[in-house]
């Protein structure tokens, strides 16, 4: 299909528009601009305003209209079909029931009108009052005794189950206990056609983020060659940055606070207060977010972004960093980077990702280093912190120059159909082809040091797992952190227990199907033993074999 175009007109050029066709997937858009002078920049989700949104932190915006009307994303997301109704197990079981005796019931009034017609028939002669009904009575007496029998079917069973979900609906609604007094929130039940369903829970499966804990991200500490640093020994930080003495690593430090606040595609927002943050961040991931004020609370402060620039305060010194390029996060790259052009003219890479990507991408003296560093990620890890490692790369104009055109070319790539894909890119697709071209430039990194985040439980949420452990429902939880802080969040919502014995729980961490599977086995034999206090941790590798 030929793609969409568009013609683009500003008072400083005029371009052309090259894009998909309408379709519904929100979090996509592949197209490029035409310029008169035959450059082509490629667009993206990022350059895309869909229906309804609103533009902030900007005085102007030059831009064109894609798609109108039932053409929108959300438009063509709208759907007129009405939700399924759902039912409960009881009211399938309990109509299930009454189709039942329905079939009963006809079966015996379609029997006993038979009988009666034959009866009326050998007797009419002796009864005056019964002539005519043997040939013509059938539907009368099926009629009737349809009538007569009808209290087969219990109507009122129907009437009396909705009444006893609406009288529970009025006790889950008026019950104090499932009342938030920080956000005035009661409990709502939207509809009572499944309260019973509450009673039938066997499983429960959780994420964590969100769910268990309060989403609510708090830095809490670092590392950085090697050594750990908490909140109490931030200002430790400044000191030696300050001093500038050899053999304190205070250039990576700076380096370090330098990454947190100039790698993210955070939002600065003024407070408007004359004590406290000047500034509160807006950012799609809390992480980030909990980043940039980390480094704001040390002494690194972001202050302003604009489509080409991050300024920050460093140590009370406006520093104007040209961003180049971001090469933002995804649940494949685990990372995400940022490419920029220091105050001092140089071009340089900031890198912030999961320990076991950033690690497979360091330099040779880097990895020497990593040993130091991978000890306080355990440390972070098994206090239940969320971690990340953070690195950093010199850029030379020549390589950067090399790679942004091969890259460019990739975001320009468009969308084909597998099979042309197979044909043209060696059976990749455009996504695969532009991680691959990201990965390139993340090489030969530089370890500055690793954050450890804190995301607290929700209130309850340990008395409220063992209560239902008591009841005998099964708790899973999904995680995205590493092992040891997956395993320790467990401890801390009483998912698992503190003296649980060896032989009561299971880790499987294999790294082949042969040896998942002899785990699993003996996983089994366990679980046998100890079927009441049983807790299995897995991880996602061994899911996929």
């Amino acid at each position: 299909m030929v793609a969409p175009k568009a013609i683009f007109a500003s008072p400083l050029t005029t371009a052309l528009i090259e894009c998909d066709q309408p379709n519904k997937k929100l979090y996509e858009f592949k197209g490029k601009l035409k310029l008169e002078s035959g450059e082509e920049v490629p667009i993206g989700p990022d350059n895309v305003l869909l229906r309804g949104a609103k533009l902030r932190n900007t005085e102007w915006a030059v831009g064109a209209v894609v798609y109108t009307g039932h053409e929108t994303k959300l438009m063509m997301n709208y759907s007129t079909e009405s939700a399924p109704l759902k039912r409960s197990a009881i009211e399938k079981e309990t109509n299930g029931h009454i189709l039942a005796l329905l079939a009963i019931l006809l079966l015996i009034c379609i029997v006993s009108a038979i009988f009666a017609v034959r009866w009326t028939s050998a007797n009419a002669a002796r009864h005056w009052y019964l002539v005519g009904l043997g040939e013509k009575g059938f539907l009368l007496y099926l009629c009737t005794f349809i009538i007569l029998y009808n209290n087969l079917i219990p109507i009122s069973l129907q009437v009396t189950l909705e009444m006893v979900r609406v009288i529970q609906a009025h006790f889950i609604n008026s019950d104090l206990e499932l009342y938030d007094e920080e956000t005035d929130t009661p409990a709502q039940a939207r509809t009572s056609n499944l309260n019973e369903e509450l009673g039938q829970v066997r499983y429960i499966l959780s994420d964590k983020t969100g769910t268990l804990t309060r989403n609510i991200m708090d830095f809490k500490k670092c590392s950085i060659g090697g050594r750990i640093y908490d909140d109490s020994k931030f200002g430790l930080l400044l000191e030696k940055i300050a001093a500038k003495e050899a053999g304190t690593d205070w250039e990576k430090i700076r380096e370090f606070l330098v990454l947190l606040a100039v790698c993210h595609t955070v939002i600065p927002e003024p407070t408007g207060k004359e004590t406290g943050p000047r500034f509160t961040y807006s950012a799609s991931s809390p992480d980030e977010a909990a980043l940039v004020s980390g480094a704001q609370k040390i002494g690194f402060e972001f202050v302003q972004r604009t489509p080409t620039e991050v300024i920050i305060q460093a140590m009370g010194v406006t520093e104007r960093y040209e961003v180049l390029t971001i090469l933002e996060f995804n649940s494949d790259r685990k990372r995400m980077s940022a490419i920029v052009r220091t105050p001092a003219g140089r071009i340089k890479l900031y890198i912030k990702g999961a320990d076991s990507i950033i690690a497979k991408r360091l330099s040779p003296a880097s990895v020497q280093e990593f040993a130091a560093t991978e000890a306080a990620l355990t440390v972070f890890a098994t206090e239940g912190l969320r971690t990340l490692c953070v690195a950093s790369a010199d850029l030379t104009e020549e390589r950067y120059a090399a790679w942004e055109k091969k890259y460019n070319d990739a975001l320009s790539l468009p969308k084909t159909s597998e099979s042309e894909e197979s044909g043209k890119n060696g059976g990749k697709s455009r996504d695969e082809i532009i991680n691959e071209v990201s990965s390139e430039i993340e090489t030969n990194l530089t370890l500055l040091g690793a954050t450890a985040i804190e995301d607290k439980l929700q209130v309850g949420v340990p008395e409220t797992i063992e209560t239902l452990m008591r009841a005998g429902i099964s708790i899973w939880m999904l995680t995205g952190d590493k092992q040891e802080t997956a395993i320790n969040i467990g401890y801390s919502c009483r998912l698992l227990k503190s003296v649980q014995a060896v032989e009561c729980y299971h880790i499987i961490n294999e790294d082949s199907t042969e040896r998942t599977l002899e785990s699993i086995q003996v996983a089994e034999e366990k679980l046998r033993a100890h079927p009441a206090d049983f807790t299995l941790v897995i991880d996602s590798k061994n899911i996929n074999f």
